[in-house]
């Protein structure tokens, strides 16, 4: 692979990549994929853990959008059963000033039983995907092609090239990790250009997976997940079992709201900040939650964007063309995503390769 010269790079494989690169493969482009994950789907995030899955990212897919509408039939009608997208609940719960309610909005939730990182294996489907690589720097060759200079994460996979040249180069990542790239890459952008990127903001999340013994299954509660709008800590807490086929223990994912995450992101006791997310939905919600069997936890950076750009993607044609996309182009979190990534599409396919 190290002598191919792609027609295009996409770095990162969370849904605005994949779904870039698909387009571009279907009309006809040599497209590869690059992420620094074991996987791909990006915050579409699944752990196995204890035997079973539970899902640390995206909690479900609602539909939202044409493009997110559009998705979710298309997942409706895969195979096996576990690959198809389910109903998980019409009605969420919120804790809010002390109370436990139904939220008045009653609409579909889907999920997948096999966990939430199937949607993004589904759309990667039949991509050139060379996970395990993190793109440290991106160069323009004396042929007036991108290099993509990789550190190989999986070092024991000699056969991943450690540099990948293409004509043209799309960046699906977060906007301050894409940000990082372009600074390590001695390559002159103008001002403007870095200052959009500069402008977009995130708010991060702390994740928790507790699993809890079997004793606990006639506690469990009728609800499926709860939102809290005004708890010092806590965003969510769902009881991620529900969403398995064949679960036989209780198994919740928790949730920190931004501020909360802010303070501990850089905590080194990882468990001691899980242990303070776990007595907050003890308190708040069922008493039981505070004696896990096992714990797991994921602090998310950049969980959700917070000032997007107005633009659904971010375009750049010197000295190459170099598109952006992800949900920090435009708005609507999955669904601008989605767009994101077929707009980047949109316009490549409008420059000359």
């Amino acid at each position: 692979m190290n002598s191919i010269i792609f027609d295009v790079a996409v770095i990162g494989a969370g849904v605005s990549g994949l779904i870039c690169a698909q387009k571009l493969q279907k009309a006809g482009y040599n497209v590869i994929v690059l992420d620094k994950s074991r996987g791909v789907g990006g915050r579409m995030a699944t752990r196995r853990v204890s035997g079973t899955r539970a899902d640390h990212g995206v909690r479900y897919l609602e539909p939202k959008g044409e493009l997110l509408q559009q998705l979710i039939q298309d997942l409706q009608t895969q195979e096996p059963l576990e690959n198809k997208l389910q109903l998980w609940t019409n009605t969420l719960y919120e804790f809010k000033q002390n109370q436990l309610q139904p939220q008045t909005i009653y609409q579909p939730y889907y999920i997948m039983p096999s966990g939430m990182n199937t949607v993004g294996k589904i759309m990667a489907e039949g991509l050139n995907i060379q996970v395990n690589s993190r793109v440290e720097s991106v160069t323009i060759t004396t042929e007036i092609n991108w290099q993509c200079h990789i550190e190989l994460i999986d070092k024991n996979n000699p056969e991943l090239p450690e540099i990948v040249t293409a004509k043209s180069l799309v960046i699906a990542i977060p906007a301050p990790q894409a940000l990082m790239l372009l600074e390590s890459s001695n390559i002159e952008f103008e001002s403007i250009f870095l200052n959009q990127i500069k402008s977009v903001e995130y708010d991060p999340c702390i994740t928790v997976i507790a699993g809890y013994s079997q004793e606990h299954n006639p506690d469990i509660p009728d609800w499926k997940a709860v939102n809290f709008s005004d708890d010092s800590i806590l965003a969510w807490v769902g009881i991620d079992s529900s969403k398995r086929l064949n679960s036989t223990k209780p198994v919740f994912v928790i949730q920190s709201n931004s501020n909360f995450a802010q303070q501990y992101l850089e905590e080194t006791d990882l468990n001691a900040v899980g242990k303070k997310l776990i007595d907050q939905a003890a308190n708040t919600l069922l008493p039981w939650l505070d004696t896990p069997e096992w714990i797991q936890i994921h602090r998310w950076r950049y969980a959700f964007c917070r000032t997007p750009l107005s633009v659904s993607c971010l375009t750049n044609t010197t000295p190459l063309p170099l598109v952006f996309a992800g949900d920090w182009c435009g708005r609507n979190q999955i669904e601008g995503a989605l767009k994101s990534g077929i707009d980047a599409a949109n316009w490549l396919q409008n420059q000359p390769i």
